[in-house]
């Protein structure tokens, strides 16, 4: 390392430890914006060992205002399927001791900061972008189920928190920043060179001291440029960063002039697909989100805008570029293909589709060099294939800088579901089974075609971006149904049920209602296999797997978690309730008979249920319970149902 280097080195680290200095300086003086009142005596209360819900309601109630908020917050969008609350005990019994503390720490933050001395800092501004952010990120999480509603609620209402901090320290100084950086992606620099920290560091510096957990306040701090925070791509950071960064550009629309939100809603289309959203529903999310803006503003006398509706928005006409209007004519289109007839085919079609510019190789190594040089805007790729296959040729075509924007087709005759999860892994972004179908070809490379001329000519054609948008969105829905969805009876898989029962754990963790689970197993499976074959035993799996799903609650939740066994979670139940259900379960599947060439064949299944309980650490804790009953009622002759209760086991009579 040069000098050069390690001056500029030393710099940086000068410069950090100064900053960090001066934030752990205000820290000790008590200057940094803090929650007061009712807000801090919460905080307070919650840091105790022997907090309750009980007395932190108490204090809740002595705050009307608070109190109208929580309630509002308990009956929002994330238990739009559970009953309203009216009553704040209920309320904080809902949201929890955590939520209600993060929460009464935002709201204390907007009460006590609505003015200020900072000449240049628009107060009124500042609020409605947070508030809108708030709802948005309540919306989102509800929708992506990354974070708590609440959590993310109060993370967007205080995003930001660490620019009203600088405004409120150095009044007149932020002023005159503000007034010298017209851009907002320029502001975090401007204040580090001026100030020597910036407002992300204060924002991370105040939510941790309100108790706002790490794994909140990293990625939040990334949320302006998530794509360089450095987080692993799939991790929870990088998703919540991403997410968060979604919510901060529902609220930067909401308060644009007309005139920008053209690129804005462009951008909040294409982030809406990577949730699954296509245009009307990402439509009717924000038309929502603007809805309970407005709402909470009220509340709070925080100032919210009129918007039109998102589809009034997004129709609106945008004036083409001149760049626009010279979209290239035709596309660069690699078709990689070993056999020799299906390639001379395909070339046909593509050519006809899109020009003359199609290409053809013969395997994968002979295309990835083939890519280098002709840089093709969409490849369409057989899977098998001598030297490199199709798999490990868009792994390599991933790995390179100038192969990540690169729209992929695979072409397989597998459709199961781990195969193609593992092509979606590898990078493919749709694929095409044979043999064949030429039009279903055509779809998809219309499909590309879209994602080609958006890339190129990102503001052209408004339409062509809620076509794509839509087509993203049914292909992202395509590999979230593989992922979480058993084939064969259509219900979900074990990862999805795992994924609901941690939710179930978590949300009664908090309200301290109950939850229960049901293992479900198949009497003598593996004999109906034997004496019938497999296609009458997936008959039976499927009959038994509707069966399961029609006499589960509607809050229940039904998956098939391998074999002949099933789970269901029974949400807010007690187990007494559960074992009466698992009963009436029992009698009905026995009484079935299911129509095999003619032939009624009758089936039995046996049934263990386990219910939260005090000193279970996990919701791992309450499948081994459950399984031991399983296991309990198969050993005692089957067709029953056993529950464990208190660590002990208990038989109930057939």
């Amino acid at each position: 390392m040069n000098a050069e280097a390690i001056g500029a080195q030393a710099t940086t680290i000068i410069r950090r430890e100064a900053s960090l200095s001066k934030i752990e300086q205000l820290r000790l003086s008590g200057q940094l914006p803090s929650p007061k009142g009712v807000a801090l005596a919460i905080m307070e209360l919650c840091r105790r060992e022997d907090a309750c819900i009980e007395a932190i309601t108490h204090v809740v109630q002595t705050d009307p205002a608070l109190a109208a908020r929580l309630l509002r917050l308990a009956n929002a969008v994330a238990f739009r399927t559970s009953r309203p609350v009216a009553a704040v005990p209920d309320a904080v019994m809902r949201l929890g001791m955590t939520a209600v503390r993060q929460v009464a720490m935002g709201f204390s933050m907007v009460d006590q900061y609505r003015r200020g001395q900072c000449e240049g800092f628009d107060y009124d501004r500042f609020w409605s972008h947070s508030l809108l952010m708030a709802v948005a990120m309540q919306a989102l999480a509800a929708r992506s189920r990354i974070g708590s509603p609440e959590e993310l609620f109060t993370c967007g209402l205080m995003a930001r928190i660490g620019c009203l901090a600088l405004a409120t320290l150095y009044p007149v100084e932020y002023a005159a920043l503000l007034r010298e950086c017209p851009d907002e992606r320029d502001l975090a620099a401007l204040e580090r060179l001026r100030l020597r920290a910036d407002h992300r560091e204060f924002t991370t510096a105040i939510l941790e001291d309100c108790g706002l957990p790490h794994v909140l306040t990293e990625p939040l701090g990334h949320h302006e440029a998530p794509e360089a925070s450095g987080f692993i791509e799939g991790s929870r950071p990088y998703q919540l960063a991403h997410l968060f960064h979604h919510g901060k550009r529902i609220a930067d629309m909401g308060l644009a002039p007309e005139a920008e939100r053209g690129g804005i809603i462009s951008e909040l289309m294409l982030l809406g697909g990577k949730l699954g959203l296509d245009a009307n529903e990402q439509g009717n999310l924000i038309d929502g989100i603007v809805g309970q803006w407005r709402e909470w503003s009220e509340m709070l006398k925080v100032p919210a805008g009129t918007l039109p509706s998102f589809a009034a928005m997004a129709s609106a006409p945008v004036p083409k570029s001149a760049e626009s209007q010279a979209l290239h004519s035709s596309m660069r289109v690699l078709l990689v293909e070993d056999e020799r007839a299906s390639r001379t085919m395909m070339e046909a079609v593509l050519t006809k589709m899109v020009g003359p510019n199609v290409h053809s190789a013969c395997n994968g190594a002979e295309a990835l060099a083939m890519a280098l040089e002709i840089m093709p805007q969409i490849i369409v790729t057989d899977w098998l294939m001598p030297v490199m296959d199709g798999v490990e040729f868009c792994k390599a075509l991933r790995a390179t800088e100038w192969g990540q924007s690169m729209y992929v087709i695979m072409l397989t005759g597998v459709d199961a579901e781990d195969e193609v999860a593992r092509a979606f892994e590898a990078g493919v972004d749709d694929y095409v089974t044979k043999p064949l179908n030429v039009r279903s070809l055509r779809a998809r490379m219309r499909a590309a075609l879209h994602y080609v001329q958006l890339l190129e000519a990102w503001e052209s054609d408004r339409a062509k971006l809620k076509q794509f948008t839509a087509e993203l969105a049914i292909s992202n829905r395509k590999l979230e149904h593989y992922a979480m969805t058993d084939l064969l009876t259509g219900l979900p898989n074990r990862r999805a049920g795992m994924d609901v029962l941690d939710q179930a754990w978590s949300g009664a963790s908090r309200s301290g209602q109950g939850v229960a689970v049901m293992m479900i197993d198949i009497d003598r499976f593996k004999s109906i296999n034997d004496n019938h074959g497999h296609a009458v035993g997936d008959k039976v799996l499927t009959h038994v797997g509707k069966l399961i799903r029609s006499s589960a609650r509607r809050d229940d939740h039904v998956s098939r978690i391998g074999g002949e066994e099933f789970l269901v979670i029974c949400h807010n139940a007690d187990l007494q309730s559960t074992v009466h259900a698992a009963e009436r379960l029992r009698l009905k599947v026995r009484s079935e008979a299911i129509d095999v060439d003619g032939v009624g064949l009758k089936t039995s299944i046996s049934i263990g249920v386990a219910s939260k309980e005090d000193g279970m650490a996990n919701a791992d804790a309450l499948i081994v319970a459950a399984d031991r009953a399983l296991y309990a009622a198969k050993q005692n002759g089957r067709d029953r149902t056993c529950l464990t209760a208190g660590g002990k086991l208990l038989l109930n009579r057939v």
